[in-house]
């Protein structure tokens, strides 16, 4: 080993020991929130549900303009008057992330008609919540078109020309199902999975390119019709989480350049247990808590 390694390997722990000290410090003392009066924000599935929640969030804060895609435009166009009615520039374009040629132009005419987009919220999503036997292969496809591939087609539809400006941040709205599966969503949560190492793998490889920051949200199940019916052992343990709030600590997570949020705080335990729990606990907890049964009552929507 040479000098310049052995410096490295040195130097190495007192790196982490000052991190983690700065990680500290930031907890009692904020940095300064990111100015959002410049960016234009885009937010897939924006018509309803969380996304409808994050866009009036970004308006709240300030955002210059909103742009909402989605698949259904009287939701659309129900979100876009609302935002407007709150004094922020907004406009809607029926757009399937699913499918690559429609994102790619619907981008060009995103770009033509409002301009840069500097802030990408990749929301939309669906859920079949079926076992594998009981899926429809066309429906198992559509969840991984929508909830993975999508952003694949956004991100490289919007990324380019925020690292040309020096100024862009991407965000996904995840779920914590992406670390911990359930039984009866197979489909979510193998896309979820997915959608997450690659924004992993997206958040490392920006690392050297200045301005352009991630944020991965991985909130517990949300009070949201895409989930209506899924029931919880004990929900006043474990209450569903507001769209509301979500949508707030999203913004926030945007504005602070957060990379990873987990929503609640104590979701960060799934990943510790996964961890260094045998099998066999992990599947009493499951039972336990009710996530094992807790698709039987799914009704949902896509």
């Amino acid at each position: 080993m040479d000098w310049k390694s052995l410096g490295s390997a040195l130097f190495f722990p007192i790196q982490m020991v000052y991190f983690l000290l700065k990680a500290a410090v930031c907890l009692f003392f904020p940095s300064r929130l990111r100015d959002m009066s410049g960016d234009v924000v885009l937010i897939t599935g924006g018509g309803r549900g969380i996304g409808r929640h994050l866009a009036r969030e970004f308006a709240k804060q300030g955002a210059k303009k909103l742009i909402l895609w989605g698949r259904t435009e009287k939701c659309l166009k129900e979100t876009c008057e609302e935002i407007k009615l709150m004094g922020t520039e907004c406009h809607y374009f029926l757009c399937d992330v699913g499918n690559r040629e429609e994102v790619y132009q619907q981008a060009k005419v995103v770009r033509e008609r409002v301009g840069d987009v500097t802030i990408l919220v990749n929301n939309a999503a669906v859920v079949h919540g079926k076992s594998l036997m009981d899926s429809d292969d066309d429906a198992l496809l559509k969840s991984q078109h929508i909830n993975t591939l999508g952003q694949f087609w956004t991100t490289k539809a919007f990324l380019p020309r925020m690292l040309e400006l020096q100024n862009g941040h991407v965000v996904c709205i995840n779920s914590v199902l992406s670390q911990s599966s359930i039984p009866g969503a197979i489909d979510y949560c193998t896309s979820k999975a997915s959608s997450f190492a690659f924004m992993e793998s997206l958040t490392l490889g920006l690392l050297d390119c200045p301005g352009v920051g991630t944020t991965t949200v991985l909130p517990f199940h949300t009070n949201t019709e895409m989930f209506q019916g899924m029931r919880v052992r004990f929900p006043n343990l474990f209450p569903p989480l507001k769209p509301e709030t979500v949508a707030r600590r999203t913004v926030e997570a945007v504005q602070k350049n957060t990379a990873l949020l987990y929503l609640p705080w104590t979701m960060h335990a799934l990943v510790i247990l996964k961890s260094f729990m045998p099998q066999q606990a992990l599947e009493e907890i499951h039972k336990f808590s009710g996530s094992y049964t807790c698709m039987n009552t799914f009704k949902g929507r896509t």
